[in-house]
């Protein structure tokens, strides 16, 4: 963006002037003191020298007058070399206010960088600069304590389940005389605890390779209807926990060019989410609408109302809903995260709203 500097562009042309200007007297002082009262007045001089009038007259037009034109020279670059070191030195301020500026930019001051009203443009994209890096330095240290809660939350949680596999099997080794019955109930325990073991240490290996300047799309054509069917399909264990009602909304055989395996994980995560903030005994929509060359999906469910500040991080790495210590209902933070970038890779968007107990998040795609 180009910058407002006329009150700059001003001053320079007034310098520049007053160095043409003073310039020009300094010359007309010099040559009016070689002509006059001054030429008088060393004649005079010389002629106490010389004790001679005549002599003392030669002695002038020979050194002076003679030379005129040197001294005349002579004059104009003292003169110019005087009035340019003023004129520099004027500007050699602006470039030290944009240095004060810029080393500003590394220090914790909240207050804004002020400099001269001529660099106001300059100022005013310092401050932008300055404002940018410090949301982005906060946003950064938000990050980071989210990531490292949630370590902390993982590793906690990692030893409930941990701790009831030793346990079960711990029983199952000791016991000699067990029941089928209670062995089953034991090993049917111990698996359960492990399969929750496995989804909290891929929370884990999900943060560690997390990175999503990595992402790589191949893109195929596809048949949106079957992939949304076979998502639903999968999901319906998950569904029959909450007595859940999964409708899907969608024209048969919609096609659509996209990398398959990105964009079932955006679906994924979407549904899954809806799944577990429903509450129980409620419907969750899927509807897909295509206005003009852009796909709509929708995914609606009814639960907790999400407050519209929350709403403004949830696609944020890292950001939970659920801020309590266990993580049975909720993952690593990562998922809507990651979609939201595949999404904004296919060259689409996606947005949550959430008022009256529904929750909404809808994927705007281009057809092609």
């Amino acid at each position: 963006m180009n910058g407002d500097y006329t009150q700059l562009q001003t001053k320079i042309l007034i310098r520049t002037a007053v160095v043409l200007f003073g310039s020009l007297v300094l010359v007309s002082v010099t040559l009016s003191l070689l002509s006059g009262r001054f030429s008088n007045a060393i004649v005079g001089f010389l002629e106490k020298i010389y004790q001679d009038y005549e002599t003392a007259l030669v002695v002038y037009i020979y050194l002076f007058r003679d030379n005129k034109e040197w001294f005349v020279v002579a004059a104009a670059f003292v003169s110019f070399l005087i009035i340019l070191r003023l004129y520099l030195k004027g500007f050699t301020k602006y470039f030290n206010e944009i240095n004060r500026g810029i080393n500003a930019l590394r220090e914790e001051n909240s207050e804004d960088i002020a400099l001269s009203t001529e660099l106001a443009s300059t100022e005013k994209t310092i401050n932008a600069i300055k404002h940018t890096l410090e949301r982005q330095k906060s946003a950064a240290k938000v990050a980071e304590q989210r990531k490292n809660d949630l370590v902390v939350y993982l590793a906690h949680d990692l030893k409930t389940p941990l701790t009831s596999v030793i346990g079960y099997l711990t029983l199952l080794r000791d016991e000699k005389q067990i029941s089928d019955e209670l062995r089953e109930k034991y090993v049917s325990i111990a698996l359960d605890k492990a399969e929750r073991l496995e989804d909290l240490i891929n929370e884990f290996f999900e943060i560690t390779r997390f990175n999503l300047s990595n992402i790589t799309l191949e893109y195929n054509v596809i048949n949106l209807t079957r992939m949304l069917e076979q998502l639903v399909f999968e999901f319906k264990p998950m569904l029959a926990e909450k007595n859940l009602n999964c409708v899907l909304a969608i024209e048969p055989d919609k096609m659509i060019h996209c990398d398959v395996d990105k964009m079932q994980r955006v679906f994924d995560n979407l549904l899954r989410n809806a799944v577990n903030y429903s509450y129980e005994n409620t419907e969750i929509f899927i509807a897909v609408i295509q206005i003009e060359d852009m796909l709509h999906i929708k995914f609606t469910n009814h639960g907790k109302t999400i407050p519209r500040e929350k709403l403004e991080y949830i696609f944020e790495q890292f950001y939970r809903l659920d801020t309590s210590r266990s993580t049975a209902n909720g993952g690593s933070g990562l998922g809507l995260a990651i979609a939201k970038e595949i999404v904004m890779l296919h060259g689409g968007e996606i947005t949550a709203r959430s008022e009256n107990e529904e929750v909404e998040f809808e994927v705007t795609l281009p057809l092609s």
